[in-house]
């Protein structure tokens, strides 16, 4: 079977862009939570995340899950490097946008694709056509440009393209169900996290149940849910499709952020962002259209 096989999982495809759909749209979800301090809703975060996706999976098969990934030492530790990984990009994410560093948080999310694509043809040998080549150097043309507009080294953006980039591959790498998967990396979570709500609720920025009022305690609530959904979906998805598509279809996430920015909270776009914006938006086209025609050709 060739490398590029999975892209014909129509499942996977759809999975992989529903969970970039729903990080795109997220700035409207913690534009309402903004009164709450950043350590607390990422706490939060992981604590109602992992009561919704364990208690799911028990009502469904009971321990059958937890003993399946306790077979697999290799799996038990990777997903303990993963739930690392990602805990990690949610409070560099946070601690960055809280911190005024919105601009570079935002060209972590359009070098992460790219980190993708090069994770996917040198750890998992994945080939691209000429056309995808060109697709690949047009995107980076238009990251570089939006690297050169933000005036500084990004390491923050880095630093986010990094550690999702590597969760995404780990994720892949190991063999367990998706939702299982998020269910033991929750719990790895799960204990820091109630410690830190509770830490908060001592005095220390924590307000739940109390000063923040019912809407803001049933919007961190969601949230387990808000973040569980999109994590299943990517980590259904990045299993499916081959990594360097799944690095293009990852533009989805920050254009829609960056349409959100100007269209309802009315951030400057200016003519330097409009170029970077093209750029990539082209490449993706090119990518996805020369992927899909080689997949009916084969057909």
């Amino acid at each position: 079977m060739s490398a590029t096989a999975p892209a014909l999982d129509r499942r996977g495809v759809a999975a992989t862009v529903g969970a970039f759909v729903i990080w795109g749209l997220f700035p409207l979800y913690w534009r309402m939570l903004h009164h709450v301090p950043a350590l607390q809703i990422i706490a939060h975060r992981v604590v109602w995340s992992a009561v919704l996706v364990v208690v799911w999976l028990l009502l469904r098969s009971g321990f059958g899950w937890l003993r399946a990934i306790a077979a697999q030492p290799r799996a038990l530790a990777t997903l303990a490097l993963t739930s690392v990984l990602i805990s990690l990009n949610w409070g560099l994410y946070i601690w960055a946008v809280n911190n005024g560093h919105i601009v570079e948080a935002s060209l972590g999310y359009f070098i992460n694709p790219l980190v993708n694509v090069l994770l996917g043809v040198l750890v998992l040998r994945e080939r691209l056509t000429r056309l995808q080549w060109i697709a690949v150097a047009m995107a980076a043309a238009g990251v570089a440009w939006l690297t050169w507009q933000a005036g500084q080294a990004p390491w923050i953006a880095i630093g986010l393209a990094i550690s999702f980039g590597a969760y995404g591959l780990l994720r892949k790498l190991v063999q367990v169900d998706a939702v299982a998967g998020l269910g033991l990396e929750s719990l790895y979570l799960f204990l820091p996290a109630l410690a830190l709500v509770a830490w908060g609720e001592a005095g220390h920025g924590g307000q739940f149940t109390g000063g923040w009022g019912l809407g803001t305690d049933l919007l961190l609530i969601l949230a387990g849910a808000v973040t569980a959904i999109p994590l299943v979906g990517f980590a259904y998805g990045v299993r499916r499709v081959p990594l360097s598509l799944v690095g293009l279809l990852q533009y989805i996430a920050p254009t829609l952020q960056l349409l959100l920015g100007v269209l309802v909270f009315n951030e400057a776009f200016g003519q330097e962002r409009v170029i970077g914006f093209a750029l990539i938006w082209v490449a993706l086209l090119v990518f996805i259209g020369d992927t899909l025609l080689r997949a009916r050709l084969r057909r």
